[in-house]
């Protein structure tokens, strides 16, 4: 890794795109601090202090504290990634998106724009919600009157504005920088909440112990981090190849084709997919209820939220409410094969390599190449889904045993090493392309 950076600064293009990348991060992280004017921040940290063991964790991770500072960037790429998400399962639902997407680079960029569209819309609702809430808790400078009414709509005009310029520095990271700017935005935030959780496990775990008990505690802790991290990054870089044979083929005097290569099926073909889907479905229901107030009571809508909540999983006192993470386990599973069916389609990948003379050797082309890659990737999937099933419930259970309280978990880790691993491939790749460019113009 170092190696790479090390080697990626003697060229000017990559040390450029590297600089640049830096300075639009420091420039996020700075937004990331200033707050927004028309809200009490001191009344709101206070209260979001008291909610965060409430499924308000993860989420102040991936915003990277700004939710918790009440920042201009306070909804952060949320809505972004949420209308990315939309965006794909509309293009296999609406054939003209369908269309568009095999349009090439000129459809890519007509649904791109769509996006960013779709992205302003859902921040400005995103927005409009959390006002109001904030309104209803008394969380404003100013919750009546004429001055109330400004407070709100400066409040709603100031995170819709924020998500978008933080969705158009992403874009500029990716075109101008290095990586791709929207996951490299949503790492940034995660590793800049990791040093408030270590010292958070310092104090629970280390603080305050004799010395021989807190080596062993700090063993302990750095023995499943490194462990974590270990396993996603085989669990990221772990495929099943499937060899690909194409027949020679005549053309006027001289065969071609003839050559063999091969289908790389990722094991953890969703990525972190599945666990976002499978949090937010779970979480989004709670954290409505603490914007509004509710779920602190005792009948059964009460049960059922506490039940969706991860702070109460695994917690040897309430065994009962440890039935959300049987849930959460089973729809990461299932949003794993729902992901998969939609983002790979084994019979479109049979039928072109039909057209191209291409087969698998042993299986008939057409759709037992199909079946066959359908039977693989079923087996494949549940592998994946497993692995990242064990990440996600990992940090869960030491949350509920030991009450090691932290924002970053299992999805954070796959996140940043995910993320990390792809970028240093992409600056791997470039320094690669002028190498060869350099050579040819020897």
């Amino acid at each position: 890794m170092l190696e790479t950076l090390r080697n990626a600064f003697k060229i000017k293009d990559i040390r450029n795109r590297i600089i640049f990348t830096f300075f639009m991060l420091i420039a996020i992280r700075i937004g990331s601090q200033l707050p927004i004017p028309g809200v009490d921040n001191e009344v709101f940290a206070q209260w979001f202090a008291s909610q965060t063991a409430e499924g308000m964790g993860f989420f102040d991770a991936i915003t990277g504290g700004s939710f918790y500072n009440m920042s201009l960037f306070a909804l952060n790429i949320t809505p972004y990634i949420t209308s990315s998400i939309i965006m794909q399962l509309l293009t296999i639902a609406i054939p003209k998106l369908e269309e568009m997407q095999r349009d090439g680079e000129d459809g890519r960029k007509k649904i791109a724009e769509i996006t960013r569209y779709v992205t302003v819309v859902l921040a400005l609702i995103e927005a409009v919600a959390v006002t109001i809430g904030f309104k209803r808790g008394g969380y404003l400078e100013y919750n009546s009157g004429a001055m109330g009414v400004i407070a709100v709509i400066m409040v709603v005009l100031t995170l819709t504005a924020g998500s978008a310029v933080l969705m158009w520095m992403g874009e500029r990271i990716t075109e101008k920088g290095i990586g791709n700017g929207i996951s490299i935005v949503l790492t940034i935030n995660i590793i800049s909440r990791i040093p408030n959780d270590l010292g958070t496990l310092f104090e629970q775990f280390i603080s305050g112990k004799s010395i021989p008990k807190g080596i062993l505690a700090t063993v302990i802790i750095l023995a499943i981090i490194v462990g974590m991290v270990v396993f996603v990054v085989f669990l990221q870089g772990g495929e099943r190849r499937i060899p690909v044979q194409y027949s020679k083929k005549l053309q006027g005097r001289k065969q071609v084709g003839g050559q063999s290569t091969h289908i790389p099926l990722k094991v953890n073909t969703g990525g972190v997919i599945p666990v976002i889907f499978a949090q937010s479905l779970l979480q989004t229901p709670v954290i409505i209820a603490s914007l509004l107030g509710k779920g602190n009571g005792t009948g059964l809508g009460s049960k059922i939220l506490k039940g969706m909540s991860q702070s109460n999983w695994c917690n040897p006192s309430e065994p009962i409410y440890s039935i959300g993470l049987v849930v959460y386990i089973a729809l990461l599973i299932a949003f794993a094969y729902f992901y998969t069916s939609i983002t790979f389609n084994p019979l479109e990948i049979a039928n072109n390599m039909k057209k191209a003379g291409g087969f698998i050797p042993g299986i008939r082309p057409g759709k037992p190449t199909s079946d066959y890659l359908n039977r693989i990737l079923n087996y494949i999937v549940l592998i994946g889904a497993v692995g990242l099933a064990f990440i996600a419930v990992v940090p869960i259970f030491f949350n509920g045993v030991f009450g090691a309280d932290v924002s970053f978990g299992g999805t954070s880790i796959i996140i940043i090493v995910g993320v990390v691993i792809e970028t240093l491939k992409q600056i791997e790749s470039q320094m690669r392309v002028r190498y060869y460019k350099g050579f040819l113009n020897d």
